[in-house]
């Protein structure tokens, strides 16, 4: 199996930084796509940034203009750099990963998740 490990999560003001990251390992063949999705109390969970291989990406309307998701296909790894912080960005943030890990196998993993918290 795949393995996600992820790290960045933290309390912040709001207008402040947080960088996100994800590193995939274990039995890899090729990996399609990296992302992140969050989820706050009490709401489904949501996408927030997604990356193909190829480098197309695609973003939540709420993040657009303060989210960037970035990757480095040669260490598996998926980055989210989050700027302009808002409260309403509070949640738990999930690196969520396609990969194929054999000639004939695909997958979706999840990571654990990690804690953002926006709040003044």
């Amino acid at each position: 199996q795949v393995q996600l490990v992820e790290s960045g999560g933290d309390l912040v003001q709001p207008g402040g930084s947080l960088r996100l990251s994800c590193a995939a390992s274990g039995s890899i063949f090729t990996i399609y796509a990296m992302g992140w999705y969050r989820q706050a109390p009490g709401k489904q969970r949501e996408l927030v940034a997604v990356i193909e291989t190829g480098g197309s990406t695609n973003y939540a309307d709420s993040v657009k203009g303060r989210f960037t998701i970035a990757s480095d296909n040669a260490k598996n790894t998926v980055y989210l750099q989050m700027n302009s912080l808002k409260p309403e960005d509070t949640a738990v943030y999930f690196c969520n990963v396609d990969v194929q890990i054999t000639s004939r196998a695909r997958f979706i993993t999840w990571g654990q998740g990690t804690q953002v918290t926006v709040s003044s």
